[in-house]
């Protein structure tokens, strides 16, 4: 199959946005939008850095790939409309390969009812899968993580370390507890999108994905809205069978694992009830694990261990490190 035959396998027979206007099919595609914020965000994948076929399926890879930007587009409170895909193509990947990452998206994709617009496709030495999403809020309502005031209170969604987790077992074969759980968090995260877009009654919230692990996730929110927080250990939400893994790792993974595409967010106290309401209305998990304060030391975040205060080290995975 060549370049032209794999574009029109994986095109659209029907586009969902009525926004719309040209998809596949000529050089750029052609939206209209006027009465909403456009949000938009990218990400590059490589495969043994971010992905490897020793843990993944191929369907895994593009459904994983496509699920981090759509938590992009929930940190910013937005509702995804459409996506591009420009991939590098390596010889030791087959056609059924390529079908089956373009499956996983389109599982994902479906859900949401997002469409695939356009991309990329060219040869190279090692897989690489970028992808573009597009996205809307109404105006004014993008969540930014300059938004957190000293008072607010600091919540995440979910429970932290269980893609660590999940990789872990994937790795070093064994016996473990809640298996199926752990490896489909992993390999299947669940963006918090419509839980997201479900706040957007709330004028002031501060939102970032759990990415990177909560300790470099709260350092940004710390930093750009030039205040403290402090975090208390103790209500870090873990999974039922969290305590089967080392010590070490499980203080590591819930702290500094990342790939958990959840959410941590600052709110004002009066508005954590609703918060509250929508998440349980949408089944989600939501944790209040500390507070934003002022103190001398802004942009820094602290963590309460036994009633003892330390600063949380901003050392969670980056490139180019």
């Amino acid at each position: 199959m060549d370049e032209f035959s794999f574009i029109e396998s994986i095109k659209q027979k029907a586009y969902n946005q009525a926004s719309l206007i040209k998809g596949i099919g000529d050089d750029a595609a052609v939206f209209r939008e006027t009465q909403q914020d456009i949000v938009t965000a990218v990400d590059t994948f490589v495969e043994g850095v971010h992905f490897s076929r020793q843990t993944m399926q191929a369907f895994h890879v593009g459904y994983r790939i496509l699920a981090a930007n759509l938590s992009d587009m929930a940190a910013m409170g937005a509702k995804p409309a459409y996506y591009l895909v420009s991939i590098v193509i390596p010889d030791n990947w087959s056609m059924e390969d390529l079908s089956h990452i373009f499956e996983g998206m389109k599982s994902l994709s479906s859900v949401y009812k997002i469409d695939l617009i356009g991309g990329d496709t060219v040869s190279g030495d090692q897989m690489m899968i970028s992808i573009t999403v597009i996205g809307f809020t109404e105006k004014g309502k993008a969540r930014y993580r300059h938004d957190a005031k000293a008072g607010d209170i600091v919540f995440v969604t979910g429970t932290l370390g269980d893609s660590q987790a999940g990789f872990y077992i994937l790795t070093n074969p064994g016996s473990y507890k809640d298996k199926t759980y752990y490896v489909k968090k992993h390999q299947m995260p669940v963006p918090q999108v419509n839980f997201s877009r479900s706040l957007q009654g709330i004028a002031r919230l501060s939102l970032n994905d759990i990415s990177d692990g909560i300790a470099n996730e709260a350092a940004e929110i710390a930093e750009a809205s030039k205040v403290s927080i402090t975090i208390n250990d103790d209500v870090i939400p873990t999974s039922h069978a969290y305590r089967q893994f080392p010590q070490k790792l499980q203080k590591h993974w819930k702290y500094y694992g990342g790939e958990d595409f959840e959410l941590i967010g600052t709110v004002p106290e009066h508005d954590w009830p609703y918060v509250k309401k929508m998440a349980c209305l949408h089944d989600v998990q939501v944790t209040e694990v500390g507070k934003v304060t002022v103190g001398n030391k802004p942009g820094t975040v602290f963590v309460n261990v036994n009633n003892q205060i330390a600063v949380l080290p901003k050392k969670g995975y980056t490139h180019l490190k």
